[in-house]
């Protein structure tokens, strides 16, 4: 099972709150056999303990530590929100990476994703990227290097 596929992604979506964003994220990575249904509620658990924004326009909602155990394999889910929705950030979050990983993939995820998206033209090309394809592209290209 690959860790991003073009049935993750959802481009241009619009949501009302974060919690809509999270429970779009997260129901492609239940539907992707990543996690069960549980896995959605522990991250609207993680979102109210801590947000899950990072900064820079990117939240990367994920579950709690004790549905760690739930996680089945390791996966994205990315959003694009071109209008961005309010994580309680500095600004809204507009590129929206559900996370599910196992050990201690996650690390490595976050590390990966946080040098893509720290240069503001990168996230410009995230943000305009057209298709799902293309979008994998630019994550396969930024997760290598």
């Amino acid at each position: 099972m690959t860790i991003l596929a073009k049935e993750k992604i959802k481009l241009n979506v619009n949501v009302k709150d974060k919690y809509e964003a999270i429970r779009m994220a997260g129901q492609l990575l239940v539907d992707a056999g990543h996690v069960p249904s549980e896995y959605i509620g522990k991250m609207l658990e993680r979102e109210d303990d801590l947000s899950t924004y990072i900064g820079g326009g990117l939240a990367m909602p994920h579950g709690t530590n004790e549905s760690k155990a739930f996680i089945r394999s390791t996966g994205i889910a990315i959003l694009t929100v071109p209008e961005g929705v309010d994580f309680e950030g500095d600004e809204p979050a507009r590129l929206i990476i559900g996370l599910a990983a196992v050990g201690d993939d996650h690390l490595n995820i976050l590390t990966n994703v946080a040098m893509l998206v720290s240069e503001e033209e990168d996230m410009q090309r995230i943000m305009n990227a057209s298709t799902e394809e293309e979008l994998i592209s630019i994550f396969e290209a930024g997760m290598q290097e």
